[in-house]
């Protein structure tokens, strides 16, 4: 069949594509052929047809190009128990001590750089990269001095935790144990061959990549003898749900956790991340940002709440500290006299603690076993002596 200017339509013998896709493809001289003046086909030389593809829309084939991170990726969250949420927990820390107006941390918080240290290793532990070593006589220590290795090399998609992963991968010869881990990346050491663990600029990368969430803005703002970079608040809702989560964990009077201090639905551990995040912030010194709607006696409360869980977290297994201190008496006693005398239940709060212990518990893979939620233990054991290291 020719047209009036002279064209022949060009047909592929055997094709298994339709009139219609025959056409466009001729339209545009993808099926690998070409007429003579006799009519006879002549195979083109580079033509589509002859690439080595997997399948295509130029062939008319039923194949599509896919990335296999996207397959690794569904695993992944159905290995961990749901999806990653949008912010890290060091990244809520931050949020917490920021001003939102003025976009700046405290000059007078020495506690935030080493905290926001320990949270890149719980994160990595939630998101099951790193573990501690399966050893029968880490018993025989304390969580924090107990050895941890990675157990998935997969990058996470945030820099900071990729940056600190490839180092734990590359000292993988040398095991070290969770105290050492986080002196290291705070660059708190005495070994000149080690000082390079230090990651720089923590505070600053996490703000930026807050900016790159449409959480923050970037201002610069005059010091009197010197311009900074300063990041406000530009999302409020985001940092307004952070508070209020820290909140409702802090101040339920029952035993079931309430849904507003849980993260949003199908977030992987979202129990465990409610507790790290309120346990890292009162490490840091920046959970007094989120009571400012609190009265005295509540906000005595939530710090004496946060006082409890974690000291129930920072062992292993959870929820030890309250047995412990049973058997001493001392502590237990103490807690107690001092939520009566603020007017409050101190049965109230024992049983929300233990209802939070109870839904973590519910999130670990093994029990017991579970190697890396035993690795938060750790360092949530080092945050509650953060005072007394630096």
């Amino acid at each position: 069949m020719s047209s009036s200017g002279g064209l022949s339509r060009r047909r592929v013998p055997n094709s298994s594509s339709s009139p219609v896709d025959d056409d466009d493809h001729d339209a545009w001289g993808l099926n690998g052929t070409s007429s003579n003046g006799n009519g006879t086909p002549v195979p083109q030389q580079g033509s589509v047809s002859n690439l080595s593809h997997g399948g295509s829309a130029f062939q008319g084939g039923s194949k599509i190009a896919y990335d296999p991170r996207d397959l690794e990726r569904s695993d992944e969250d159905a290995r961990q128990g749901g999806k990653a949420p949008r912010l890290t927990i060091m990244e809520e820390v931050l949020l917490l001590g920021l001003k939102d107006k003025q976009g700046y941390l405290s000059f007078w918080n020495d506690n935030i750089s080493y905290a926001l240290r320990g949270c890149i290793l719980i994160e990595l532990a939630l998101r099951r990269r790193i573990a501690l070593v399966r050893d029968p006589n880490r018993r025989q220590l304390p969580p924090a001095e107990r050895v941890l290795e990675v157990i998935d090399d997969r990058q996470t998609g945030e820099t900071l935790l990729d940056e600190t992963l490839r180092m734990m991968k590359a000292q993988e010869g040398e095991r070290m144990a969770v105290n050492t881990w986080i002196d290291l990346l705070s660059g708190e050491t005495w070994n000149v061959m080690k000082i390079g663990f230090q990651l720089k600029q923590v505070r600053e990368r996490l703000a930026k990549g807050l900016v790159d969430k449409g959480v923050l803005r970037t201002e610069k703002r005059n010091f009197l003898l010197f311009d900074m970079a300063t990041h406000p608040v530009a999302d409020v809702r985001t940092k307004e749900a952070i508070v209020s989560r820290v909140v409702a964990l802090l101040t339920a009077t029952t035993s079931a956790v309430p849904a507003v201090a849980l993260g949003k639905e199908g977030t992987q551990c979202r129990a465990a991340r409610g507790v790290c995040l309120v346990c890292a912030a009162y490490a840091a010194s920046v959970l007094d940002n989120a009571f400012g709607r609190l009265t005295y006696e509540e906000r005595e409360g939530a710090f004496q709440r946060c006082d409890d869980i974690l000291a129930d977290f920072s062992c292993w297994p959870f929820g030890g500290a309250s047995t412990a201190n049973g058997k001493a008496g001392g502590s237990t006693r103490k807690r107690d006299a001092a939520r009566i005398g603020m007017g409050s239940s101190a049965m109230g709060g024992r049983e929300a603690v233990q209802g939070l212990v109870n839904e973590v518990k519910k999130e670990m893979v093994g029990g017991e076993e579970d190697l890396s939620f035993e690795l938060v233990a750790g360092v949530l054991e080092v945050l509650s002596k953060l005072d007394s290291l630096l």
